[in-house]
């Protein structure tokens, strides 16, 4: 007899992937589409575990789950909240209101039906382990719970990084406009202005890798003329670049994508600069681009070390670093390459990296949606 899972939502088309994902696995499904329905089906399908969406018109999701706990049978069903609310208020009412789990939207297919069986496999448990159970659950809903406090810290940092580094820049550009600024003086403003830009792009970075994970990075795309793109996007590492003495090419022979024009450019940067910390001294970069059937493919080329064949896919999780020349700099902070990632996936793309023979070259490709 398959278990039977009861998913509230409000939502169509969450209800339509629970129920397909769910019945895929051999769960019988039922679904309804509010509280008050809900707690009608719960009453009369006596579902071995609950699926339950935070916000709904009339009854929300905590207001259910407390009436689900006061109903017979309701006290041991394993209760699910699925919210796109992903903040420490949410967390601890979810808790209060009896909740069992706590998975975030937008939800992952895999990671739903983990979450399910886990959550059937402990119904059945003992009362021994589940007094363990409880004991564990305690501590990961702590852990849980300082996650999501860390998250909601980083941003406030994060957000308040962002106007002392955009007045350092303005400030930068005003020195450069004095005419009478000395050589020296000229060259410190210029190098300030560039480590401010990188400051700037590693802000934003943190910035859209949380939009990601949240589902909430969302492209505006529009027709680009690439070429300048590519010679603004040189331009603005020049100065990097002169300090490792490497020289930026540019060899880009189609001459329009179909981008969100910001993220492309700090894509763009991430890997140029990314480039440049692992050239050797004297060598280059090379920008190219060319259309490649329903596609436009952008490589970036250097001439390091390249990339080890078992790093070319944990290359774009998040902190994985692969150390430059320790006599030339330090390494990557990690995020640069996840950024280019999700940017570049977030437009239906993919990048990956290949063998440069030598060096590495990492390679965007983007649909054309002309």
């Amino acid at each position: 007899m398959p278990a039977t899972i009861l998913v509230i939502d409000d939502n169509e088309a969450n209800r339509a992937l629970a129920r397909d994902t769910l019945e895929t696995e051999g769960y019988r499904v039922v679904v309804a589409t509010g509280g008050a329905e809900g707690l009608a089906a719960f009453e009369r399908e006596k579902p071995d575990c609950v699926l339950l969406d935070v916000r709904m018109p009339e009854l929300d999701g905590f207001a259910v789950c407390q009436r689900i706990r006061a109903l017979p049978g309701g006290g041991d069903t394993p209760v699910l909240f699925l919210t796109a609310l992903r903040d420490v208020d949410t967390f601890d009412r979810a808790l209060v209101a009896g909740g069992d789990d706590f998975l975030t939207k937008p939800v992952r297919p895999t990671e739903l039906v983990v979450r399910v069986l886990a959550a059937l496999k402990l119904r059945r448990v003992s009362t021994e382990l589940r007094d363990q159970y409880d004991v564990l659950k305690k501590q990961r809903d702590e852990l849980l719970r300082v996650q999501l406090q860390k998250e909601r810290l980083t941003a406030f940092v994060v957000h308040d990084l962002k106007n002392p580094v955009h007045a350092m820049d303005l400030h930068a550009q005003i020195l450069l406009r004095d005419a009478s600024l000395s050589a020296s003086a000229r060259d410190a403003a210029t190098h300030i202005r560039a480590e401010g830009r990188q400051l700037a792009r590693m802000i934003q970075n943190l910035l859209d890798i949380s939009k990601a994970d949240e589902g909430k990075l969302e492209p505006k795309a529009h027709d680009l003329d690439l070429a300048p793109l590519v010679a603004s996007v040189l331009d603005e590492l020049g100065v990097t670049a002169r300090a490792y003495e490497v020289t930026l090419r540019s060899d880009v022979s189609t001459p329009r994508v179909r981008a969100d024009e910001p993220l492309l450019r700090r894509a763009l940067a991430n890997l140029v600069e990314n480039a440049v910390r692992h050239a050797p001294s004297g060598t280059e970069v090379r920008v190219s681009a060319s259309a490649t059937g329903d596609a436009v493919e952008i490589r970036v080329r250097d001439a390091g070390h390249g990339v080890p064949e078992g790093l070319r896919q944990q290359i774009f999780d998040p902190f994985v670093q692969l150390a430059a020349d320790p006599a030339r700099s330090h390494g990557g902070r990690g995020l640069g390459l996840t950024f280019c990632r999700v940017a570049i996936e977030a437009h239906g793309g993919r990048v990956w990296v290949e063998d440069g023979a030598p060096g590495a070259v990492f390679c965007v490709r983007l649909p054309d949606a002309r």
